[in-house]
């Protein structure tokens, strides 16, 4: 099972997996996140970073999403990927997270295709009924 981890903005992880736990009504296996706040360091986060991405791999890889390309989490994030073995992607929100955990039994490579169309997929226009 694909490991997932996300970096990101504040408490902005965790209420996406308190979320991603009520719409799949219990608390996902081997998710976890960590939260960038202002006052913390980037080079001390990135050992904690990597020990829970060890933690999160059984072998099949670990998916790392983040929210914003280029602020401090992604670039924190970038520092954790190894292509094929534990990859990224940024912009995670609510359809991401739960298309990456729909299909998590898949290979890595397809997980991060699935979180992406779930990410583009889950932006549309609200019409009224």
């Amino acid at each position: 099972m694909i490991g997932i981890l996300i970096v990101s903005h504040g408490a902005f992880g965790e209420s996406l997996i308190h979320s991603a736990s009520h719409v799949l009504g219990k608390r996902p296996l081997r998710v976890r996140q960590i939260g960038v706040t202002v006052h913390d360091d980037p080079d001390a986060l990135v050992p904690v970073a990597q020990d829970l991405v060890r933690s999160l791999d059984d072998g099949s890889g670990v998916l790392v999403l983040t929210d914003i390309k280029g602020a401090t989490p992604a670039n924190i994030a970038t520092r954790l990927l190894v292509p094929g073995r534990v990859e990224g992607v940024a912009g995670v929100s609510l359809p991401m997270l739960i298309r990456a955990l729909t299909y998590r039994e898949q290979a890595l490579p397809a997980v991060v295709d699935k979180a992406m169309s779930g990410g583009r997929e889950g932006v549309t226009r609200l019409e009224r009924s």
